[in-house]
């Protein structure tokens, strides 16, 4: 009977609520992630992004970050390590943080976000004259002959 009325639902809600930590924690998280979700922890990386799965969810949507909440919301999924990028994909089941087969050398190094389409991107330097230049509407036109 539960069932048809939609108390199971009612009853997942409030589990939902008391596992994020209340009503404000669970309307931030929403806010931020566009979902409320809970699961077991998994781990956590040095970025402070959190590493969760859930078995009763359908693969694919079974295992999610959360991500730091210094990010707030310019959070970006190649903020993602690659060790748990791969466990995120399903490349291994075991996490990093129990996998122990990560090997660190010192010519390797640290992980960074991809800082595309921001003030702190790569812009090569180059000393070569531009085969176009762009146009500017200030500048009167050139006259055709």
């Amino acid at each position: 009977m539960a069932n048809y009325v939609g108390l199971n639902k009612l009853g997942k809600l409030f589990g939902y609520i008391r596992e994020n930590g209340g009503i404000f924690a669970s309307l931030s998280k929403l806010y931020r992630m566009d979902e409320m979700k809970t699961g077991r922890l998994v781990g956590e990386d040095k970025y402070g992004n959190k590493y969760f799965e859930d078995p009763s969810q359908f693969y694919g949507r079974n295992r999610w970050v959360e991500y730091a909440p210094h990010f707030y919301m310019e959070y970006d999924a190649s903020q993602i390590p690659a060790d748990w990028y791969g466990w995120m994909h399903y490349k291994s089941d075991l996490p990093p943080n129990r996998d122990g087969s990560r090997v660190h050398h010192a010519w390797m190094t640290d992980h960074s976000a991809n800082l595309s389409g921001t003030n702190k991107s790569y812009m090569p330097y180059s000393t070569t004259r531009p085969k176009v230049d762009a146009w500017d509407p200030k500048k009167p036109a050139a006259k055709l002959e």
